[in-house]
């Protein structure tokens, strides 16, 4: 295959990721309501803020110009911030009912 060739089949992928980056930093941000809830532990409150800060920082652990290393951090971000927010709404509710 003709260089240009790679050359364009590397900027698609790493359009692709830098995309899929931006979304998850976009998610990650609309999550932040769940910071407000009383409930979320400070441990998963400061994994939400470390996860923007690392999207936005030019230090990473992976070069930039592929966002595998921000995925991760986001997607972990998400997760737990979910989880955390799903177990204090069932505590909520055992309060409730009890």
């Amino acid at each position: 295959m003709d260089g240009k060739v790679w050359l364009v089949i590397a900027a698609v992928v790493a359009l692709g990721l830098a995309a899929a980056a931006a979304v998850l930093f976009v998610r990650v941000l609309s999550a932040r309501r769940l910071l407000l809830d009383a409930g979320i532990p400070l441990r998963d409150k400061a994994l939400f803020w470390v996860a923007v800060v690392y999207t936005l920082s030019p230090l990473d652990l992976v070069p930039d110009p592929v966002y595998l290393d921000d995925i991760g951090v986001l997607l972990l971000a998400l997760r737990s911030l979910h989880a955390a927010a799903a177990a204090a709404a069932a505590g909520r509710s055992a309060d409730r009912t009890a």
